[in-house]
């Protein structure tokens, strides 16, 4: 039975997806939640108006995470850590699939490697791609990236994750699929800001073009292979995540770019990968001006309205 580790929308929806082919035990943090769901068939708080398939068992108990199939590890990127430590003896040796998307803000690594730092003894993978939850959850054809660096154990979670709606590429680069999931967010808080300000689609289009050469730049520094950011994990991800307002990231940005208040950034995957991916570059001497800025302005060192003229200024040069 496949495991999913996480009761947020994107967990409920991969639980709903691969009941499809099988069983599925969707481990929720919190029992009353898990009661709930587990009676309503429904996530009320997360991804409201989509019945759970009765393939999917949803619980608290931490007996669950013990199988001998993966752990969809669908929690995020800040948090995985401290999750993996806890539940240690249930998922020593196992195949983890991380489904976060962003760099860990103290270590600067993404999650399969948070996996591998945390937990050696079992194998790291990680599942990133164009998709919204509610997509997946309604059985909306979307295609996905599994990357693992066992090119046989890839091959195997490929086939077992993949569903009739659920289309799942592999590759061993992890780390190009890791950074393709994390800078993607960043560029899209920038893209909202950009239509936030009412600057228009041309300005975003090129907005989202610097920041594919950025995201391109640091895959390259960081060893990934260029072609991994071509396809779904990087340009197919960032595409939609700067294109639609079903996205956390874009509406945060956008929300900046209005004037608007957004009460809860830590729900905003790419806030806490910007400040870890502008350190990096900064002791790598790497430029990523987006990036650097989106930092600069989450954080509260300079406005949004200083950072787009800042863009804007820079020196004229070849593409």
């Amino acid at each position: 039975m496949i495991t999913v580790a996480g009761g947020g929308a994107f967990g409920t929806a991969l639980a709903a997806a691969l009941a499809a082919t099988g069983p599925v035990t969707l481990w929720v943090r919190d029992p009353a939640a898990a009661t709930e769901m587990q009676d309503r068939r429904e996530n009320t708080r997360r991804l409201p108006g989509i019945r759970l398939p009765d393939a999917v068992t949803v619980t608290a108990e931490t007996g669950a995470l013990v199988s001998d199939q993966p752990v969809l590890l669908a929690i995020p990127a800040q948090a995985l850590g401290d999750f993996l430590e806890t539940h240690r003896a249930h998922l020593e040796g196992r195949a983890l699939v991380a489904c976060a998307k962003g760099i860990d803000a103290e270590r600067l690594t993404g999650p399969a490697a948070t996996i591998s730092r945390t937990l050696p003894g079992s194998t790291a993978a990680i599942l990133t791609g164009p998709s919204f939850a509610r997509d997946i959850a309604l059985g909306l054809p979307t295609a996905l990236t599994l990357a693992c660096r066992d090119a046989s154990e890839a091959e195997r979670l490929q086939h077992l994750l993949s569903t009739p709606c659920l289309r799942l590429y592999r590759t061993t680069d992890v780390t190009g699929a890791e950074l393709g999931g994390a800078l993607k967010n960043v560029i899209a808080i920038a893209a909202g800001a950009t239509i936030g300000k009412g600057y228009g689609a041309s300005a975003r289009a090129a907005l989202m073009t610097r920041g594919f050469a950025e995201m391109q730049r640091l895959a390259a520094y960081r060893g990934a292979d260029p072609t991994t950011l071509m396809g779904l994990a990087g340009f197919g991800d960032l595409t939609l995540t700067c294109t639609s307002d079903q996205s956390r990231n874009y509406r945060f940005g956008h929300a900046w770019g209005a004037g608007d208040r957004w009460e809860d950034a830590g729900t905003v995957e790419g806030v806490k990968t910007a400040g870890a991916v502008a350190r990096i570059a900064a002791d790598a001497g790497i430029d990523m001006p987006i990036t650097t800025l989106v930092a600069a302005v989450v954080a509260g060192e300079t406005h949004i309205d200083a950072a787009l003229r800042t863009l804007l200024a820079r020196p004229l040069k070849e593409e």
